[in-house]
């Protein structure tokens, strides 16, 4: 009889307003083929595809008598045939969510929406979600007219220069609910490099830090890496690890991070490339379900300079994460998994969801995306786990 309209309301939000809206559709026999709401600081915003098809009325008398009726419901009421506007549809798409998190700032959404352009990425839905002075913006977007892994790449580094972090993760991966989340510990849960800090007491600091950083860049195996800084240490006394322990400065927004995740039901384990002694403080301090790391040999009260049993090293996380999958019966696209270093590559190469913290390249390369250092409690908002939301599109 009319085919489909669009049909949208604009208005003051209230208890009831989508019934009162959509009476009269449905007792004129007007189908609701496809249905968007949402409320924008107040403001009730909503857009139906209707189709006339059965209907007792024609578009332009439904569409009339919702307009006189629209003073008394206090919205406005628009609507254009779907036929006449209606944008490309197609059989297939690559459809991804990509969230970016940052500072609050003018032309955010515009600098990225210029950068899909380019790429010939099309957005077909953006949400923007406010936790104090950080902003996320919840793209879905269309990878099917270009390269994925190309555009992937350059996307992630456009974001880069323009000082956005970007996760971008497969939709039908994304709606797998995340059970497991899995932390490096230093430079990601602690806001340092523990052996770096043990080196700096024993009196060894540049020598360790010279040969963290190649570890860390992937210029050196790990286990080569970790055995050759350990052994500096000999001899260093328990006390000094224990004032070290007492004094474990946390990534700002760490534990607020990990207490949100707990209330929710995550389970929530700890793989370091570090040491046990400090990995069990942590698990009192925060309540993490699962710890792994390195043990250090401990002789009369004092470093041998050795450590004891298999090196957790970037092999060994990886194993961890498929058995920590399986002993919770997930799948590994319930798993997320987070970390900044080499060592770290597997660990979130195995996870479904892999972001990288404040990290370098050869990890960002290998991630779902990136988050920076201030940026941290923004992880809540990549899982689907921040309150609120204004949609754009």
């Amino acid at each position: 009889m009319g085919g489909l309209w669009v049909i949208s309301f604009l208005g003051r939000d209230r208890p009831g307003l989508i019934r009162d809206l959509l009476d009269l559709p449905a007792r004129t026999g007007v189908n609701i083929v496809d249905l968007d709401q949402r409320v924008l600081q107040g403001l009730f915003v909503m857009s139906v595809v209707a189709d006339f098809s059965k209907a007792s009325l024609g578009p332009q008398d439904l569409i009339g008598q919702l307009q006189e009726l629209a003073p008394a419901l206090g919205v406005q009421v628009n609507s254009i045939p779907l036929e006449q506007y209606q944008g490309r549809r197609r059989s297939s798409k690559s459809l991804h969510v990509v969230t970016i998190l940052a500072r609050d700032r003018v032309g955010i959404i515009r600098d990225v929406a210029a950068l899909a352009a380019r790429l010939d990425i099309n957005i077909e839905r953006a949400v923007v979600t406010a936790r104090g002075e950080l902003i996320s913006i919840e793209f879905i977007m269309d990878f099917a007219d270009c390269d994925f892994r190309l555009c992937r790449e350059l996307l992630r580094q456009g974001c880069d220069l323009l000082g956005l972090d970007v996760v971008i993760q497969d939709l039908d991966r994304y709606r797998k609910q995340k059970r497991l989340i899995i932390f490096d510990m230093d430079m990601t849960i602690v806001d340092f490099e523990i052996i770096n800090r043990l080196a700096s007491v024993a009196g060894v600091h540049d020598e360790v830090q010279s040969i963290t950083e190649k570890a860390m860049n992937g210029e050196m195996d790990f286990e080569e890496s970790l055995r050759r800084r350990v052994r500096l240490l000999k001899g260093m006394p328990l006390r000094d690890l224990e004032a070290i322990a007492s004094d474990l400065q946390l990534t700002p927004g760490s534990e607020e991070l990990i207490h949100h995740l707990k209330q929710v039901g995550y389970k929530i384990a700890l793989i370091s490339g570090g040491f046990t002694y400090f990995t069990d403080v942590l698990k009192d301090r925060l309540g993490f379900d699962y710890t792994f790391a390195n043990q250090l040999e401990i002789r009369d009260g004092v470093l041998t300079g050795e450590i004891m049993g298999e090196v957790i090293d970037a092999r060994a996380k990886g194993a961890i994460v498929n058995r920590l999958a399986q002993l919770e019966g997930l799948s590994p696209d319930n798993v997320v998994a987070v970390g900044d270093g080499a060592n770290d590559c597997l660990m979130i190469q195995n996870a479904g969801l892999g972001v990288a913290f404040n990290a370098k390249e050869i990890l960002k390369k290998v991630s779902d995306g990136s988050i920076s250092r201030e940026n941290l409690l923004g992880l809540l908002n990549v899982l689907g786990l921040a309150e609120g939301g204004d949609e754009l599109l």
